[in-house]
């Protein structure tokens, strides 16, 4: 018998657990002899989010699964994560923003891509949520087109990795970009990309888009900082001037927005003095 690990760390997210969860929980079947637990990790919550996790709990059990709520006193995603680790059981671990909405198919695929004894990393294709925001939407068109979403595994939102590929580190390190750290950790080979999709909601509005590019770019930097090693496993391909001409002929409006961020987040007017935090 086989186990997958879904992990979601969880901060105020009672607007959104619900979804979520019940995604989830209407996943296709999974491989024969395979099950799954899930694990919500409600770190430093000040709404109820852990109680409507809990009200899941019977949807899980009908179907064979089992779903526990960890309620973490201290707040952070990165600790949440190792406490997750440190209960997961599973042979196969997932790694799912409790905002994210997956597909039914992307689970089964998830489990088929990492049946291997060999590391591996999959992640499925993300489909970025409609926004309200006219900026936001004219933003994540163009931004679906760009290279790393579209030509390697980008995983934020939601990645997986077999426990091969998980004992590559010990704990999660106090980082920004979790997502970029545990692809890195593999190289291009043995990371899969799966056709399967999944919903991924975009912050709305200028002023918040700025913040989080900021912050993801902040992110990177810390990882080449602290982690240079990991560069050796990066594969995103360069966004070429014939490239960008081609996006910005096929969606003027899109090239414009996008633009205007990437040039104000270099600006101090939209600067955040807290640089972990989420643009929501």
């Amino acid at each position: 018998m086989s186990l997958l690990s879904v992990l979601i760390p969880a901060h105020d997210e009672a607007r959104y657990i619900d979804a979520c969860l019940a995604a989830v929980l209407a996943s296709e079947e999974l491989p024969t002899k395979t099950t799954c637990e899930v694990l919500v990790l409600a770190n430093g919550c000040h709404d109820d989010t852990a109680a409507r996790a809990r009200q899941w709990q019977q949807t899980a059990s009908e179907r064979g699964w089992t779903l526990q709520v960890v309620e973490i006193q201290q707040g952070g995603k990165l600790n949440a994560l190792n406490v997750g680790d440190g209960i997961a059981k599973g042979d196969l671990c997932a790694y799912l923003d409790a905002d994210v909405v997956l597909n039914p198919e992307v689970l089964s695929a998830t489990c088929t891509a990492l049946a291997t004894t060999s590391p591996r990393y999959a992640g499925g294709t993300p489909q970025v949520t409609p926004a309200q925001s006219a900026v936001t939407r004219a933003y994540a068109r163009l931004w679906q087109q760009l290279p790393f979403v579209t030509a390697t595994v980008p995983g934020f939102g939601f990645f997986a990795m077999n426990r091969a590929g998980r004992r590559r580190w010990q704990d999660w390190p106090d980082i920004i970009s979790d997502d970029m750290f545990a692809r890195l950790q593999f190289t291009p080979e043995e990371r899969v990309k799966l056709p399967q999709t999944y919903s991924w909601p975009m912050v709305e509005g200028f002023r918040q888009l700025v913040r989080v590019r900021r912050r993801q770019n902040a992110g990177v930097t810390q990882i080449e900082e602290r982690f240079p090693q990991l560069l050796a496993n990066e594969d995103k391909p360069q966004l070429t001037f014939g490239k960008l001409a081609r996006l910005a002929l096929r969606d003027p409006v899109g090239f414009v927005v996008y633009s205007a961020v990437a040039l104000a987040v270099k600006t101090p007017l939209y600067s955040d003095r807290d640089p972990w935090a989420r643009g929501r």
